[in-house]
């Protein structure tokens, strides 16, 4: 089995996409949603499922499982400044919480959970409608102030909102800031 087109050390990007694409087309299939919620019922992680789901689709993509999952973690550090495909990245860890969330929890923890997600989404997507309203440069300023947050935070979510106040501040604090 092949390791990538190529023989390089890492997944192309399109390699990549449709593992991302796959993956979200087969945890929306009712009998992938089933084989994932009996796999917790037997007690069996449903990390591990999922994790078997993506190891099946880099079979059928001619990749060796192993080499794909461990591309998986890298991919961070070799496509760091390829916006839209980490953002599909994201979006790929996302399904695959979310596939976990929809098998362990009971429907209306899950119902709750969504809804608390899509809230969380529309006050990011206003936030970004602030950001947009300043320079490019003030929106690096926004974004890593915003990154700093998250990681004092350790990544909580809700570290992941910045407030037209809060956007506003930083904007006036970085312009008295001296340029490099």
């Amino acid at each position: 089995m092949a390791t990538v087109a190529g023989g390089g050390n890492m997944m192309t990007r399109e390699q990549l996409l449709h593992l991302f694409s796959r993956f979200s087309f087969l945890t929306s299939l009712p009998e992938v949603k089933n084989r994932i919620a009996d796999a917790v019922r037997d007690k069996q992680e449903a990390v591990a499922v999922t994790t078997e789901i993506q190891e099946e689709i880099l079979r059928e993509m001619g990749i060796d499982p192993s080499f794909g999952i461990g591309c998986l973690g890298k991919l961070n550090a070799v496509f760091e400044n390829d916006m839209d495909l980490m953002i599909k990245f994201y979006q790929f860890v996302a399904k695959e919480e979310m596939a976990i969330d929809e098998a362990e929890l009971e429907p209306i923890e899950f119902a709750m959970k969504i809804h608390d997600q899509q809230e969380l989404q529309q006050q990011q997507l206003e936030m970004l409608v602030q950001m947009r309203k300043h320079s490019p440069e003030s929106q690096s300023v926004i974004l890593e102030t915003l990154h700093k947050q998250l990681e004092s935070a350790n990544f909580d979510t809700s570290a992941s909102i910045l407030t037209p106040e809060q956007i506003q501040e930083i904007v006036q604090n970085s312009s008295h800031l001296p340029k490099e």
